[in-house]
């Protein structure tokens, strides 16, 4: 069974459908990267799998229960999908504790907690992101750029999902801090089981981290398949540009 499975996606603002008739999957423990340039419809994509956005048409399930009904199953469903934003200065309330906001999202598990065991679990997350647990109580203001992407990760963990998505969660980042996020998503992958659908406009980004590649353009998903044989041999056109966009080729990028 795939952890998300997104069937026949549309989307449209307006008159304008940016999504057309879009279907992937992410296998259970597998990470999915989502490719293509802006205004793709690659973000559009992630806001109605966690239902900021509403389809027009097509289906969301995860862990193989449609998302879009109603009912205590659907919410569970919903609740286990969890988004990583692209921009982390804006993604946290500024007058905030960053412990305050982790401990918000623990609602999203369903489950009641003390007050103990929130200050307990949020230590936890802030712990697994390689941030100090003694931080719990500063402001987002206190931290670097990095520092508050890891915090909005953490808070994404508190929910307890089976699915992460990141959309674009590098691109507000200096260069020299990207790869250490992006090892920080394999690591707490790997550790936690979970499945991800990862999205970025950087090709090398993807080809770095995902077992496998969905190309979207225009709004629609023009090929997909592993990694390394996708990249290797593309088949569209547009994915071959994609390809001459990015700066050195070969073996994936070592960070």
């Amino acid at each position: 069974m795939n952890a998300l499975e997104i069937t026949d996606l549309s989307v449209r603002y307006g008159r304008t459908r940016v999504v057309e008739r879009v279907s992937l999957s992410v296998p259970k423990g597998r990470t999915v990267g989502l490719v293509g340039e802006s205004g793709s419809g690659k973000s559009t994509i992630a806001a109605a799998a966690v239902g900021l956005v509403r389809p027009e048409s097509g289906s969301i399930r995860v862990d193989g229960v449609e998302t879009a009904t109603g009912g205590a199953a659907a919410r569970r469903a919903r609740r286990r999908m969890q988004l990583v934003f692209q921009d982390p200065f804006s993604a946290l309330d500024p007058l905030m504790p960053i412990g305050d906001s982790i401990a918000e999202a623990l609602r999203a598990t369903g489950r009641r907690w003390t007050r103990a065991e929130r200050i307990a679990r949020v230590r936890e997350l802030l712990a697994q992101v390689h941030l100090d647990p003694d931080r719990a109580g500063e402001r987002p203001g206190a931290f670097s750029g990095g520092q508050r992407q890891r915090i909005t990760i953490a808070r994404a963990l508190a929910g307890e999902p089976s699915v992460l998505i990141a959309d674009e969660v590098t691109s507000a980042l200096d260069v020299s801090v990207q790869g250490a996020i992006l090892n920080l998503l394999r690591e707490v992958q790997q550790e936690l089981g979970l499945s991800m659908l990862f999205i970025s406009h950087n090709l090398a980004v993807v080809r770095y981290i995902s077992d496998e590649v969905c190309v979207m353009r225009h709004g629609k998903l023009v090929e997909a398949g592993p990694t390394e044989a996708l990249l290797a041999n593309p088949a569209d056109p547009y994915t071959v540009d994609l390809l001459d966009a990015v700066p050195v080729l070969g073996e994936r990028m070592q960070f």
